[in-house]
């Protein structure tokens, strides 16, 4: 990796066809990050926190990005996000909502609860591409995080 911190994409989503379209976006787009998968808010809690059928999972690779939907079985994506920034490990990653809600309630509830973007789905195939291909650049390439060890 010649130094380079590996980045970890965390994609809840319970649709398997939004995960397939997703998967196959990033790799149109040659996006070479790993991807983790959880289908629903339990599982990404699981996965954050390292408790389920991730228990023992190594807690100090956390992923450099997480894309959550909003409406999934057993826990929602607005509870997801809230128990994130309650807690000190998780409180500051970058979350963005990758949703195909439109409902204002939902965008301001997103924000008011610490999300760092809010993205409705494109509907279309090549729009829905070219936001993967915009996620990617700006979120794992432009943006500077407070996570990264060289700050």
């Amino acid at each position: 990796m010649n130094g380079m911190k590996k980045k970890i994409i965390l994609l809840v989503e319970d649709n398997p066809d939004d995960v397939t379209l997703t998967l196959l976006a990033f790799k149109e787009k040659k996006l070479v990050n790993e991807i983790v998968v959880a289908k629903d808010g339990e599982e990404a809690l699981d996965y954050l926190f390292g408790t389920g059928k991730y228990a023992g999972r190594d807690l100090s690779v956390m992923p450099t990005l997480i894309l959550l939907d909003l409406k999934m079985p057993k826990i929602g994506g607005l509870e997801v996000l809230q128990r994130l920034r309650a807690d000190e490990r998780t409180r500051l990653l970058p979350v963005v909502i990758l949703t195909s809600s439109s409902e204002d309630r939902d965008v301001v509830e997103s924000y008011k609860l610490g999300a760092n973007s809010y993205i409705q789905k494109p509907v279309d195939y090549q729009a829905f591409m070219d936001a993967v291909g915009q996620l990617d650049l700006y979120w794992l390439v432009l943006n500077k995080s407070c996570l990264d060890k060289s700050i």
